[in-house]
């Protein structure tokens, strides 16, 4: 069928109530929190991965038979009287909550799942709260959103437009997370023979208590900037590198007194990650 030519008739309901077909083997008690599951069944509800809540049971469903054998009404608009799992006070007003089973809510902190069904919107005790419905029936995909209560409405869910064609990544996450390796930050000096990382751009400041050794990696990132620092001479320390720093083929930078320093850049060739000495002060430099 394509556009219309002339009027239709139209169909619709207020969708305040609805019927939902229930899961196999399942009872809903009148007055309930009820949700639907991947299979599109109607369950009680739970503090279960996948659920999604779809409103308060207005009577008591058995289903003995097959899922869809017996239908129950869910009321998907409105405010309820529900019980707390866990004690909240007047300030909870205006809270997102979520689903603990079929009869308590809670709020994020105290689930796991985020099965969410509402906000507080009148206190009326520790334990008991008018919940509004309204917010989690016509915005089901919050759940995703804040699924992880230190990361509400996270930067992964949250996609990016790049006219400019800078990133090959799809979020404002992952784009975040491509910056902030190449931002410098103090690397940990490992300690004789430890590993120096390579997987963003920093200062790793090496003290040393005698003749020491570090190795180098190849870059993780391209485009990575790390600076190699004598702090505390106390000894020459040697850094191995796995591959060469230089067109000389130089692969073993020596620091030998305090102060001396070699910056590195994570680059490409011949399609692999190296390293490139871009600034050499006072380290020596050789071939092993």
């Amino acid at each position: 069928m394509g556009a219309l030519a002339e009027d239709k008739q139209a169909h619709r309901k207020d969708g305040v109530e609805l019927p939902f077909k229930v899961k196999t083997a399942t009872t809903i008690f009148g007055g309930s929190n009820a949700c639907i599951g991947a299979d599109g069944y109607a369950v009680p509800g739970a503090d279960t991965a996948g659920l999604i809540f779809q409103g308060v049971a207005t009577s008591q469903v058995v289903n003995a038979g097959a899922s869809g054998a017996k239908t129950v009404v869910l009321r998907r608009r409105g405010v309820f009287l529900m019980e707390l799992a866990t004690p909240i006070t007047i300030a909870n007003v205006g809270d997102n909550v979520f689903l603990a089973d079929d009869q308590l809510v809670d709020l994020t902190a105290n689930v796991i799942n985020n099965i969410y069904c509402g906000i507080i919107a009148e206190y009326v005790d520790t334990t008991h709260a008018w919940i509004d419905i309204d917010p989690a029936i016509q915005h089901a995909a919050v759940a995703t959103h804040i699924a992880d209560a230190a990361g509400a409405h996270a930067a992964s869910a949250i996609s990016l437009a790049d006219a400019g064609q800078l990133t090959a990544s799809a979020t404002v996450e992952a784009v975040v997370a491509e910056i902030l390796v190449k931002c410098p930050v103090t690397i940990a000096d490992p300690g004789n023979a430890g590993a120096i990382p390579v997987t963003r751009s920093g200062n790793c400041a090496i003290t040393s208590a005698g003749a020491e050794t570090r190795t180098l990696a190849i870059p993780g990132v391209a485009g990575i900037e790390l600076a190699l620092s004598m702090d505390v001479d106390g000894g020459d320390a040697v850094v191995t590198v796995a591959s060469a720093i230089n067109q000389a083929g130089n692969n073993t930078i020596t620091l030998n007194d305090a102060g001396d320093t070699v910056v590195l850049k994570a680059v490409k060739k011949a399609g692999a990650l190296i390293w490139r000495v871009v600034v050499n002060d006072g380290a020596t430099l050789s071939t092993v």
